[in-house]
């Protein structure tokens, strides 16, 4: 006996992860030839993100920013630091942890950056208070997912 479609558990528009997923690649479709003008992918445009935000970071201190494992993240920085945007050198005081810096031109691609936002948001028509809302209710959905991490492995 099969369920109907509406009480099936397993069918895709149930899914609160399809959605977010499908939004997420669909997203970096429209950033793609955006950040190519940059020289930037999409995750290289994150690490920038919080670069410019705040100069000097540890790898570690970038993966809790962006949710990335550094086994994700050295691959990337190390292309970055190829593309001569960052720095990445050893910490003096804890030769474990690897400290990474922006270049010259690291920090002035900063300028031309800054019309990233304004470029995407003019390819969708989405009004700034929706936008603002599903962000404040994605955030939240990160936070509870956080804390379930946390209680997990805490537990585990």
């Amino acid at each position: 006996m099969s369920l109907p479609i509406d009480n099936d558990p397993l069918d895709l528009d149930r899914q609160v992860c399809f959605p977010l997923y499908a939004a997420s690649n669909l997203l970096n479709r429209l950033y793609r030839p955006i950040l190519a003008e940059l020289g930037l992918t999409y995750p290289q445009y994150l690490v920038m993100l919080v670069l410019w935000k705040e100069a000097s970071q540890t790898v570690g201190s970038l993966g809790d920013s962006l949710y990335l494992d550094s086994g994700t993240l050295t691959p990337l920085l190390k292309r970055m630091e190829r593309a001569g945007l960052i720095s990445r050198t050893r910490d003096a005081k804890d030769e474990r942890r690897v400290l990474i810096e922006l270049t010259a031109k690291g920090r002035n691609l900063r300028a031309d950056a800054g019309k990233v936002p304004a470029t995407l948001s003019a390819n969708l028509a989405i009004d700034e208070e929706s936008i603002v809302n599903l962000r404040e209710q994605v955030r939240a959905l990160i936070a509870v997912l956080q804390r379930k991490g946390s209680q997990d492995r805490s537990e585990g």
